[in-house]
């Protein structure tokens, strides 16, 4: 397993996240919003010189993380047009930061999950995009999409039924969202093992906000016990999301990036990145 940590998470600023980074033995950054840009944002002269501060550090580029179909599901010419625009911009920029994986979302969600009709919709768009192969595709169990836990996530998948996309784990999320809350984080990992490509790590107190790691709702020992006995190589992104003396908004959730939302993130981080370090024995 290979630590990284959302730079956003950190600050605005890639220095004081490779310096956090280094010095807790982390392996790579996994890129959203630096320099008050959001992700989709970035330019390719800003991507360059991502890549090459994080090489200069020893740092890799864990995933590259926009908001790709962080959207309702596309009703129209004009709103699927818009996603496969989204989708094709996100892949050139994950190539030139030289990402090894983009994430994807699978919509937002009208009333409960409809997992197969947002495959629909993605297969669809996927029909029309050429994905290099450098690149691997990552759906993410998010909190408000088509895809909250395992369950809905699986039942994706097999509809989907596309080898290049792989599923973005976080378990985090599956809880926050209330659909995983209570339920054996294990079993929700049986579930989506063979998709697993990749881990955000962070912990929710229900679906109150996130806390300290190791303080909350999922047993990451446990989950980092079955992933290294299991064999997995991928990588664990630390997704901090808690702050010392406050709580992120829902905006702020829904769109992580800037000075305000990765204010008072880097104390946060440090212990995080402590603990997740401690945890896997990267030391």
């Amino acid at each position: 397993m290979k630590l990284a940590i959302i730079n956003d998470e950190v600050s605005q600023s890639l220095n004081a996240v490779i310096s956090l980074s280094t010095a807790h033995a982390f392996h790579g950054v996994e890129i959203r919003s630096v320099w008050n840009t959001p992700p989709h944002r970035l330019n390719h002269d800003q991507c360059d010189r991502v890549r090459q501060m994080l090489a200069d550090a020893g740092l890799v580029v864990a995933g590259y993380a926009p908001p790709v179909f962080k959207t309702p599901l596309p009703t129209n010419p004009a709103s699927i047009a818009d996603a496969v625009d989204s989708l094709r911009s996100a892949l050139d920029l994950a190539v030139r930061l030289g990402s090894p994986s983009l994430r994807i979302f699978t919509f937002f969600r009208d009333g409960e999950p409809n997992p197969r009709a947002a495959a629909e919709m993605a297969r669809s768009i996927l029909r029309r995009v050429d994905i290099p192969e450098t690149v691997q595709l990552n759906v993410e169990t998010g909190t408000r999409t088509n895809t909250p836990d395992a369950a809905t996530t699986y039942e994706f998948m097999e509809a989907l039924d596309d080898a290049r996309v792989g599923v973005l784990w976080d378990p985090g999320n599956g809880v926050f969202s209330g659909y995983a809350q209570g339920r054996d984080v294990l079993a929700e990992y049986a579930l989506l093992r063979p998709f697993i490509r990749h881990v955000h790590v962070k912990d929710p107190a229900g679906r109150s906000g996130y806390v300290e790691l190791g303080h909350g709702d999922i047993s990451w020992p446990v989950v980092l016990d079955r992933l290294r006995a299991d064999g997995y190589a991928g990588f664990l992104s630390l997704e901090t999301h808690w702050r010392i003396g406050r709580v992120l908004t829902p905006h702020q959730r829904d769109e992580p990036w800037g000075d305000a939302f990765s204010a008072d993130g880097e104390d946060a981080s440090a212990r995080c990145m402590k603990q997740l370090a401690q945890w896997v024995g990267v030391r």
